[in-house]
This record gives C-alpha cells, sequence and structure tokens, in this order.
C-alpha cells in the first residue's frame, strides 16, 4: 500500500522545521563548533532529534547546509582581495579578514581548517577557494613582495596557529592575535628572508593533517 502524499499544511510544517533547524544549527555551529550535538540543535530549533535526522540523515548533510551562506563570504573575500591593486595587501588583506570571519563563525573555522566536515557542496566550496588563495600568493610573489618559498598550503599554517591564538585569548585579550598575525606578515617578506630548513605540505600531507585536526578537536 502507497504512503499518502504529504498534505500542503504537512509540507508547510515540514519546511518551518527544516528552516528552524538550519537557523538554530547556524547560530550553534558559530558558537561553538561544527561539533555541537544534534540533541543540543534540536532543542534549539524546539524539534525532536527525529525530525531533526529526518532532514538530514548524517552530520555532514547539516553542515553543508549551514555553511554554504559562510565559505560565500569567505570566496567573495578571496576575489575582492584579487582585485586590490597592491598584490601584497591584498594577500594580507584576505589572511586578516578570512581570520575575522573564523573568529566570529567556529562552524567556518572547523571546515577551513580541516576536511573531517561536510560533504559534496562543502567539498565544491574547497575546491572553488583554493584557486582564488593559489592566485593571491602568486601575484603576490610575482610582485616581489611575498617570499617565494611560500606555498598556497602554508596558508594553513598560518590558519592554524593564528586560530590557536584566538581561541586562547578570546575572553582576556579578543584582539591580539591581530598582533600575532602582523609578527606573521612581516616574516612573510621576501626582504631578507632566512631559507626554511623544511619543505612544505603536499596536498595529500594537509588533507591528513587537517583531518587529523578534526577528529581531535
Amino acid at each position: 500500500m502507497s504512503a499518502s502524499p504529504a498534505t500542503p499544511a504537512a509540507r508547510s510544517d515540514a519546511k518551518r522545521n527544516r528552516e528552524r533547524i538550519v537557523s538554530s544549527a547556524r547560530e550553534l555551529f558559530a558558537l561553538s563548533g561544527v561539533d555541537v550535538s544534534t540533541r543540543e540543535i534540536a532543542g534549539h530549533a524546539g524539534v525532536g532529534v527525529g525530525t531533526l535526522y529526518r532532514h538530514f540523515p548524517e552530520r555532514a548533510d547539516l553542515v553543508d547546509a549551514v555553511l554554504a551562506e559562510a565559505f560565500e563570504e569567505l570566496i567573495a573575500l578571496a576575489e575582492s582581495a584579487l582585485a586590490e591593486a597592491d598584490p601584497w595587501h591584498g594577500f594580507s588583506r584576505f589572511v586578516e579578514e578570512a581570520l575575522m570571519l573564523h573568529g566570529s563563525n567556529r562552524g567556518l573555522k572547523d571546515v577551513v581548517e580541516t576536511h573531517a566536515h561536510g560533504r559534496a557542496q562543502t567539498e565544491a566550496m574547497r575546491k572553488k577557494l583554493r584557486p582564488l588563495i593559489a592566485q593571491l600568493v602568486e601575484r603576490a610573489q610575482q610582485d616581489g613582495s611575498l617570499r617565494a618559498d611560500f606555498t598556497p598550503q602554508d596558508i594553513a599554517l598560518v590558519f592554524w596557529a593564528t586560530d590557536r591564538v584566538i581561541e586562547l585569548a578570546s575572553s582576556a585579550a579578543p584582539e591580539v592575535w591581530r598582533r600575532h598575525l602582523g609578527f606573521v606578515l612581516d616574516g612573510l617578506r621576501s626582504v631578507n628572508a632566512t631559507p626554511l630548513s623544511a619543505p612544505p605540505l603536499t596536498d595529500t600531507q594537509l588533507r591528513r593533517a587537517g583531518t587529523r585536526r578534526g577528529s581531535s578537536s
């Protein structure tokens, strides 16, 4: 016996429930990161856990739905930075503004820093962002302002280190990460750059490190 089609009222209720879940997850992810429990999300949305799972069978589905808008904002920052006339200013501006987004949205930070969250849509966003970062790096190196041995993969190291400062100092000195970033950016200047003793991460190593960070956070 086939199931009866949903009535307009039932479809409307389902749509409202989904919107509540996404809105609650967006708020809680931004505050606490993507590992917040589904029970807490459902409670915040005023729905049952079963209702949440009907709309989002796995956490990765919910991550995709919630963080697409934040990822688009990050991509827009990179595109705007590429339009800067000064390549170094564009590069450093992107790094700073991306970290500002990380500070205001822990869920976005979790997804950008690791490869352990999200599904097809999140991965598509990552693939869209990578060439933009590569262009920012290449422009600043061609301009002679960014040290030649910096790679697009090294952006992750800058994010990991500065995000840790943001996390540890947020309650005592919420702006001190900018001081740390100033030291880092000065170290990325091409003038008087000291040769590095270790090679950059490969894409494979970066994915492995990111996955491990996601599983331990």
